[in-house]
């Protein structure tokens, strides 16, 4: 379990501080992987505003696609997940600079070939849904 834990945190770190388009997740923190699960909490800052000045929905599309991934990368064998199939995402309510956004991700089942994800997005200690994420994912064949 901890090194199922320090696999991710490398992993993330080395994603995050790449040159890539994951650097926008820098600030998010992940608190819980484990069981086909993952867990995860960031402060809405300037870089994940719109010009509205609200939580922007690509910035929650890309949490609930990675997050989710680590979830699903829990489940099974802990190596990175695939490539998205599918991802849709309902938008439940707005989430301003300075409050706290929980994620949660739970793998519902995983086959040969494609993972099923569930994702939540919570502000106020979870008494608000900002989100929900379903994301089904193609399932790289592991290498023996």
């Amino acid at each position: 379990m901890l090194q199922k834990m320090r696999f991710l945190h490398t992993w993330f770190e080395k994603i995050v501080n790449g040159k890539g388009f994951d650097r926008c997740l820098k600030n998010i923190q992940i608190l819980s992987y484990a069981d086909g699960k993952c867990k995860a909490q960031f402060t809405v800052a300037e870089e994940h505003l719109s010009c509205f000045g609200l939580l922007h929905g690509g910035f929650t599309s890309s949490v609930i696609d990675v997050i989710s991934s680590y979830a699903l990368m829990s489940y099974q064998t802990g190596k990175p997940a695939g490539a998205s199939v599918d991802l849709h995402v309902t938008f439940l309510k707005a989430a301003f600079p300075g409050e706290v956004v929980t994620v949660n991700a739970k793998t519902i089942c995983a086959g040969k070939t494609l993972g099923f994800l569930a994702v939540e997005l919570t502000k106020n200690d979870g008494k608000d849904v900002v989100a929900r994420g379903q994301h089904t994912k193609f399932l790289m064949p592991i290498k023996k």
